[in-house]
């Protein structure tokens, strides 16, 4: 059964930084590619960026450029997702999710975690 699991959301003040982290479990995301999507009350689940096979960052949500990066350990199976310089439009449920390429199209996706919730204090 492949799960992606993830967590690190929480509180955070405007302009801090969080570290949100997506484990996967029952086969091997090494190097595949893994997309981060966010979900605030009363919108649609977008993307934000997605970490192609070469681990080259693809950026879908232009208000994240210069503060939010992914990387991934291969050895841990994880991906992570810093944000940085938070602001209190950032607040929204995030997820992971994987597929064979990277797409800014949330119904590419078929694995997708349970999501975490980040909320930012103004």
């Amino acid at each position: 059964q492949v799960q992606l699991v993830e967590s690190g959301g929480g509180l955070v003040q405007a302009g801090g930084s969080l570290r949100l982290s997506c484990a996967a479990s029952g086969r091997t995301f090494s190097g595949l590619p893994m997309g981060w999507f966010r979900q605030a009350p009363g919108k649609e689940r977008e993307a934000v960026l997605c970490i192609s096979t070469t681990d080259r960052n693809i950026y879908y949500a232009e208000s994240v450029k210069g503060r939010f990066t992914i990387s991934r350990d291969k050895g841990k199976n994880t991906v992570y997702l810093q944000m940085n310089s938070l602001k209190p439009e950032d607040a929204a449920n995030y997820y992971c999710a994987t597929n064979s390429y990277c797409s800014g199209s949330v119904q590419r996706y078929d694995v997708w975690g349970q999501g975490t919730q980040v909320t930012v204090s103004s």
